[in-house]
């Protein structure tokens, strides 16, 4: 496989933990995208309707942060319901455990036996993990969770404010560097590079082909810079 995630060597990975980590990457990379093309189609749109290059700056940023802060609040309360999910699940399984403590050992015993444990060793396990962290060992083998580490919405808007601004800074770049000339095709090819390097990361993280998925993403972000500019040609004040 093309990435691996760094662990340390006093750090093992729980079952899921690196699919977890994966999926967080790959929700980083787009929303990188989603910065790239939303506000490239703010900066280019207002390219179309003015050659003040502070006009246009300001739009960006404007965009950039409400982006950027709808992006974050929207994870962190997405990401809230799920931990609000697993706490409660966890909760439950805490409340089995000291209700009737055999009972949820010989329902561990038969998560494992479906899981291809032979009756003997799936008993013998059920029982071995019991002994130890019981309340890890249900929840991790039932829900696939680890009590000691649930979902931080905290840590998921950040990584969304985040990304996004990082997407949204090259378009905002570009266009505000570059000279009056060149610098809607010169925005326009910055933005379809870096479409292509998020649909390609994207796609392998995801094991889908990463050629198709850069054509794909690559198109979304061309039609959404030449609806903008066509939008802020047909309705500006200047043209530059």
């Amino acid at each position: 496989m093309w990435f691996t995630w760094p662990v340390s060597k006093d750090e093992e990975l729980g079952p899921g933990e690196l699919g977890s980590r994966l999926n967080w990457l790959r929700a980083g990379v787009l929303g990188a995208n989603d910065g790239i093309v939303s506000t490239a189609g703010i900066v280019i749109g207002v390219a179309g309707a003015t050659a003040d290059r502070a006009t246009i700056v300001v739009s960006g940023l404007a965009g950039l942060t409400a982006g950027a802060l709808s992006m974050a609040g929207g994870e962190y309360a997405s990401v809230s319901t799920q931990r609000d999910t697993e706490s409660t699940l966890v909760d439950a399984e805490r409340r089995e455990l000291l209700d009737d403590p055999a009972a949820a050992e010989e329902e561990l015993r038969g998560n494992l036996r479906s899981r291809g444990l032979s009756e003997e060793t799936a008993r013998l396990v059920a029982r071995e993990l019991s002994e130890s962290d019981p309340l890890r060992a249900h929840s991790e083998i039932e829900f696939g969770l680890d009590p000691g580490r649930l979902t931080s919405p905290w840590q998921a808007a950040l990584s969304s404010f985040i990304s996004f601004t990082c997407g949204a800074l090259l378009p905002l770049l570009a266009i505000g560097l570059l000279p009056i000339g060149v610098r809607v095709w010169g925005c326009a090819a910055a933005v379809l590079a870096a479409l292509a390097f998020t649909g390609v990361t994207s796609a392998r993280l995801g094991g889908a082909p990463a050629l198709r998925a850069a054509l794909r993403v690559m198109a979304v972000g061309a039609a959404t810079m030449l609806v903008t500019y066509s939008v802020g040609t047909v309705f500006g004040v200047a043209t530059g």
